[in-house]
């Protein structure tokens, strides 16, 4: 069982009676946020969060760029990121999870990866335990019991792989809906109501579905998604590339309701599967995906069995787990080969390491077992913490044993 974070007990004042107040307290929630400048240090924080604080109020407005900026594949908008780092100390950012079956890699390490930046960088980090998004969506058979099991797990993974929690909030949506009724539903009916059925199912990727899927309930995801962004009053939505269109829903809402400052879409690159012409890694074919707690064997037999042609760099998975996982991680990556073949080499950045795959001078049969070794370095603190921390060991078993349906 995981450490529950308390909600924000900052009031949210919201006015239900008409779109134009929605529109109102939006946009002054986000003005106020903007016009304070200053930091309020908990009399108990210790000398670690101190050190942090210190290094992060020394850090300059472009580093703090710099480091937030690589997290995304693409950012809209780059100028209104600077001006809101420039603006605020601490800005808040939105990122989420459907608690739906075990956890690959993509979703451990590099959610892992990305937040660990966004709080060095000074940022705090909500992230959205999204269990009535999974019902709603009919994962794990719809089963709600399931569905907060499976949540559980995740934050253990996190917890157990080196997710810095300091200014990580976790808050799972039914508990903060349910406790802010009033708030939450009727900025969803406002975004229902200024949006057609053609523009909501436009956002149906983010369900893992297409504008073809015969849709029920579902329909009403991306309006509550949307209004997410709104209620947890995110500065930047850390999301992947496959939740684009929604982060654009809500920019375009801004619009609609006359508000200047629109949230800041941060969307990451999304891993493929190990096999060949899978664009995503999927959960419901394991062949394709590293799970975090899969044992050092499975992990070695995976990557044996991945796509890696010779000299071939596009559409190479291999590549590009070292790419978005192992550099970002150890900072370099070691290859053990014999001396006929070049012997050890030590790669200190990815770009120089392609120049030598594409060459011909790093082959896959050298690759994989480097690769396989270093994950498996990354992956043993959470198969230690499953194995000797009995209510882990318990939520893995049950998780393990859940039918993950679509």
């Amino acid at each position: 069982m995981f450490s529950h974070f308390p909600p924000s007990k900052t009031k949210y004042l919201y006015e239900a009676s008409s779109s134009n107040s929605v529109a109102r307290v939006l946009k002054m929630s986000m003005e106020e946020e903007l016009e304070s400048l200053t930091i309020t240090e908990s009399s108990s924080s210790n000398s670690a969060t101190t050190t942090t604080t210190t290094q992060m109020m020394t850090m300059s407005v472009e580093e703090k760029f710099q480091i937030v900026r690589s997290i995304g594949e693409e950012c809209i908008q780059e100028a209104e990121l600077m001006n809101l780092l420039a603006k605020k100390p601490q800005p808040i950012c939105y990122d989420g999870f459907e608690p739906s079956g075990r956890m690959h890699i993509a979703q451990g390490v590099m959610k892992i990866i990305n937040v660990n930046k966004l709080t060095s960088a000074g940022c705090k980090v909500k992230i959205w335990i999204a269990d009535w998004f999974a019902f709603l969506n009919n994962k794990m058979g719809g089963d709600l019991k399931k569905i907060k099991t499976v949540g559980e797990y995740m934050v253990e993974i996190w917890k157990a792989a080196g997710m810095d929690l300091e200014n990580v909030e976790f808050l799972w949506s039914s508990e903060e809906i349910n406790s802010k009724a009033d708030e939450y539903w009727p900025l969803v009916m406002d975004i229902a109501g200024k949006n057609n059925i053609s523009r909501i199912k436009r956002c149906c990727q983010i369900m893992g579905r297409s504008e073809k899927d015969d849709l029920t309930a579902q329909i009403f995801y991306p309006c509550m998604q949307c209004a997410d962004v709104f209620f947890l009053k995110a500065d930047i939505c850390q999301l992947g590339m496959d939740q684009r269109e929604v982060n654009i829903l809500a920019r375009e809402y801004c619009d609609d309701i006359k508000r200047i400052d629109k949230p800041i879409i941060l969307s990451h690159h999304m891993l493929p599967g190990l096999l060949q012409g899978q664009e995503k890694m999927s959960k419901s074919d394991p062949s394709s995906a590293i799970f975090m707690e899969d044992e050092e064997v499975e992990v070695i037999s995976k990557i044996k069995k991945a796509y890696c042609p010779p000299s071939v760099v596009e559409g190479n998975p291999c590549l590009e787990y070292l790419k978005y996982i192992v550099f970002p991680w150890f900072n370099e990556f070691k290859v053990e080969r014999q001396e006929i073949n070049g012997g050890d080499k030590i790669f200190t950045t990815y770009e120089e390491l392609i120049v030598d795959y594409e060459k011909g001078d790093l082959h896959p049969g050298d690759l994989k077992p480097a690769l396989s070794k270093a994950l498996n370095r990354i992956l043993q603190p959470v198969r230690d913490h499953f194995k000797n921390d009995q209510k882990a060991k318990d939520l893995l078993k049950k998780v393990k044993g859940f039918k993950v349906t679509k």
